[in-house]
């Protein structure tokens, strides 16, 4: 596979690149990545938790990540229900992650990681997790 890197990123930029690339090459088949962009509360106590949990639990997949990307980043905190949902998932064993682009925009980078939810870039993590044919649910 062929990746090209804009050397005129900049070296943290670069390293990031870089260690993307590498983390896609450690995701396995049966790790689930669930980008979840929508802060319907049905939608995330019937779908996204539901089926994050059940999953860990029932051993469907090995390992299931989900990436809060923009609204649902703002809704864990405005809604009691879903934060309890998302306590119990990660309780399962399921990964949060968010958007760093969409936690700055939305002032909420530092809530996140007092969370402990990882802030990170997932552009170029996801257009290689698609590119690399890995398990991606998008909602």
């Amino acid at each position: 596979m062929n990746v090209s890197i804009n050397v005129g990123a900049g070296e943290n930029k670069m390293s990031d690149i870089k260690k993307s690339f590498q983390d896609i090459n450690e995701v396995t088949d049966r790790h689930l990545h669930i980008i979840w962009t929508n802060a319907d509360p049905v939608t995330s106590e019937n779908m996204v938790m539901m089926y994050a949990k059940n999953s860990m639990l029932n051993g469907w997949w090995d390992k299931v990540t989900v990436v809060l990307w923009g609204a649902p980043q703002k809704l864990i905190f405005e809604n009691e229900a879903v934060r309890a949902e998302m306590e119990l998932a990660q309780d399962a064993g399921v990964e949060f992650s968010a958007c760093i682009s969409c936690a700055n925009n939305l002032q909420l980078t530092e809530a996140l990681e007092a969370e402990g939810i990882e802030v990170i870039r997932w552009g170029q993590k996801l257009s290689l997790l698609l590119q690399n044919g890995k398990q991606v649910i998008t909602l």
